[in-house]
């Protein structure tokens, strides 16, 4: 990375330590077990089977984007290696005391909570294949992903502004759909974890503001490299053993159900430009004021490409997914 940048991330740890309060301390955070029945009670039997008939009430086509919510969530060590990857921001030693490195934990320990609790709501639920789900997790560990950000944080942190936004949507709209099955459990688990996203959201997009007043240009860069081709959803490589065309088969069902869609993603391009300001940023190089026009046109061009998609949607028809022991979503 150029060393222009590395001297904007290095001076910004008086920032992030100003951040770290989007993070909440560990007395004040949720924990998987308090969404869930408690198996050590007299009465777990009964407490069990109050939660299941919530459970059975959600559609398969919701059942799918939660088992791939879930997957994507499980997938944690690898955007943890992501951020370590990052120059100027990784946490070199394991337990740095940097304000970078404290993010980078107390982020993923936040995090890791959104997998354990979907986890165990899918275990308890008794209507997912865990076996199949567990490969997919395992291969997508394996598998890793690149979203082309090249060790550069001023890209990686653009990409998570817009992965945070896109998860927190992603959560707010499957409690939505459980809440209209009636599963209250499912709304509050998902509710939960979409507060968390929004928090995170916050952060990594502060992060960006903040390198977009230092260095608009290679700030306006960054955002166009990482918008040049379509963003890369972080769980674009999972595998079931069986289906090479997985992800692709999942992200159509959240989409026909209306949980993450073409809308979302131009939505939230219009909502990155508008936030970073980047369509009235001056002093830019002549490159950076061409990536300005570029990026000020992305979003409507993006929802105008949405509404032909929606409409090649209904033509789809159901799909199996061994998630749900081959029934068709």
């Amino acid at each position: 990375m150029q060393p222009e940048k590395l001297e904007v991330i290095a001076d910004m740890e008086d920032f992030v330590e100003g951040q770290l309060s989007n993070l909440k301390s560990v007395e004040d955070s949720w924990q998987p077990n308090d969404f869930l029945p408690d198996m050590t009670s007299e009465n777990w039997p009964e407490a069990l089977a109050e939660f299941r008939t919530g459970c059975a009430a959600i559609p398969d086509e919701v059942l799918v984007v939660l088992v791939g919510d879930m997957v994507t969530e499980e997938a944690l060590p690898t955007y943890q290696t992501l951020l370590n990857s990052f120059d100027g921001v990784s946490d070199p030693t394991g337990a740095s005391n940097s304000a970078w490195s404290r993010w980078s934990r107390g982020w993923t320990a936040e995090e890791n909570r959104h997998g354990d609790l979907l986890n165990r709501y899918l275990y308890l639920s008794g209507r997912v294949d865990m076996r199949s789900v567990e490969v997919t997790i395992q291969h997508l560990i394996r598998n890793g992903f690149d979203p082309g950000a090249h060790q550069d944080p001023y890209k990686g942190f653009v990409y998570t502004s817009f992965q945070e936004r896109a998860t927190r949507i992603s959560h707010r709209n499957v409690a939505r759909l459980a809440q209209h099955a009636g599963d209250e459990h499912l709304k509050t688990i998902c509710g939960i974890i979409a507060g968390d996203e929004a928090r995170h959201e916050k952060a990594y997009t502060a992060f960006i503001s903040h390198i977009f007043d230092v260095d608009p240009s290679g700030a306006i860069l960054a955002f166009r490299d990482l918008m040049k081709n379509q963003v890369v959803m972080p769980a674009h490589l999972m595998y079931d053993g069986k289906d090479p065309n997985l992800f692709d088969r999942f992200s159509l069902v959240a989409q026909r159900i209306g949980v993450y869609t073409a809308h979302h993603y131009a939505e939230i391009i219009e909502h990155l430009v508008r936030t970073w300001s980047v369509e009235t940023r001056t002093n830019l190089t002549a490159e950076a004021a061409e990536a300005q026009e570029f990026l000020s046109r992305l979003g409507p061009r993006y929802a105008r490409l949405a509404e032909r998609n929606q409409r090649r949607l209904d033509e789809h028809t159901p799909m199996q997914f061994s998630w749900i022991y081959d029934r068709c979503a």
